[in-house]
């Protein structure tokens, strides 16, 4: 019966979760056990009420260690799990834009010579001068129609793009949009070949400061075993949404049920065995209207679990005039979720980087 409910195995706290000093962040941690048996967390007596016990414990690693045990009449029981500790964590937001191969073949059909006066690419600029926002493309090797490749994208503005780099970076999503879901049951071998094959195009038509490990599968659809090896191809955070729209949840990057409910209502969750973090997407603006984004991300703000990191996400088809689900007030979608973060004291981060955007301890 002993059981550890908070914090949860693999959960990333932060100085909301407790008291933060320099040496340490302090919380109590809780869970479950049988009646009148003494529980002991990290060797230190829990308080207990009924069958509930409470413990403070002081995380002062990056990775923390909670041991509960119990001894009683029908031996002894003991509930371990491991936590990270977000020391530098801050207020933060992400942008990543999904499906992108369009304006690659704009620029490609219409070779300006201003790689800014590319429509899509003039949109994201003015956003970035805005607010100072920051954009991770993922990458489509090839369109839809298959009229158009990353082969074919000649490096007459890799300067242009590098000069952008430090708001502009671009990495894998998938080979093509089509089929739905590429990665679900591929193997790894088949992840890392199309991955390698995404960035070594970027880095010789925009240059290596331009090409950023990915953080979205798309279809956000993965077997486990292919963790690891992303993982040492630079992939430190995955994002998925987490829902279950029918028995089981989906669009998770294939975690369990467990951990697939647990990241539906917090920010993040390390995995232990790959070293991967995940993230919850906490907002999809091709999908979200005007009028219903500040009220959405408002609801995070008062969330100790979802008020640190923003997630935010769209899709690079919905930005141009031709496509059949053309947005026309997808500029503005954006622009009102970053004003909302900027007026809240939100800074742009790149999820590759520290853990979530931050460095670690």
């Amino acid at each position: 019966m002993l059981k550890i409910d908070f914090p949860f195995h693999g959960a990333i706290l932060n100085h909301r979760h407790g008291m933060q000093t320099e040496e340490g962040l302090t919380i109590e941690v809780s869970g479950t056990a049988a009646l009148d048996v003494q529980v002991l967390v990290n060797g230190m007596p829990a308080r207990r009420k009924g069958e509930h016990f409470y413990a403070p414990v002081t995380l002062t690693e990056f990775s923390n260690a909670i041991c509960a045990t119990s001894q009683d009449v029908r031996g002894n029981s003991e509930h371990n799990i491991k936590v990270i500790w977000d020391k530098n964590s801050r207020k933060r937001y992400r942008v990543s834009i999904d499906d992108n191969i369009f304006f690659l073949r704009d620029l490609w059909q219409k070779k300006p010579k201003d790689l800014l006066s590319n429509h899509y690419l003039a949109i994201l600029k003015r956003l970035h001068d805005q607010f100072g926002s920051k954009f991770t493309c993922n990458l489509f090797y090839s369109t839809p129609e298959n009229d158009f490749n990353l082969s074919q994208m000649p490096d007459t503005w890799k300067s242009q793009f590098q000069e952008q780099s430090d708001w502009l970076r671009f990495t894998w999503h998938a080979y093509n949009e089509f089929p739905d879901r590429p990665y679900q049951f591929a193997t790894a071998e088949k992840v890392i070949a199309d991955l390698l094959l995404i960035k070594e195009q970027i880095e010789r038509f925009a240059g290596k400061e331009c090409y950023c490990p990915p953080t979205i599968v798309h279809w956000v659809g993965i077997q486990p075993s292919s963790l690891p090896a992303m993982y040492q191809h630079g992939v430190r955070a995955l994002s998925g949404y987490f829902i279950r729209p029918e028995q089981t949840y989906d669009i998770c990057n294939g975690l369990d049920e467990v951990r697939s409910n647990y990241l539906k209502s917090h920010d993040a969750l390390m995995d232990f065995d790959s070293g991967i973090v995940f993230s919850h997407t906490d907002i999809v603006l091709n999908n979200t209207p005007v009028e219903e984004i500040v009220p959405k991300l408002s609801e995070y703000l008062v969330d100790r679990d979802n008020a640190e990191v923003m997630d935010l996400l769209t899709h690079e088809q919905y930005f141009w005039p031709f496509y059949f689900n053309y947005i026309p007030d997808h500029e503005q979608r954006l622009a009102t979720a970053f004003q909302f973060l900027a007026e809240h004291d939100y800074e742009p981060i790149w999820f590759h980087e520290g853990i979530l955007g931050v460095p670690k301890l």
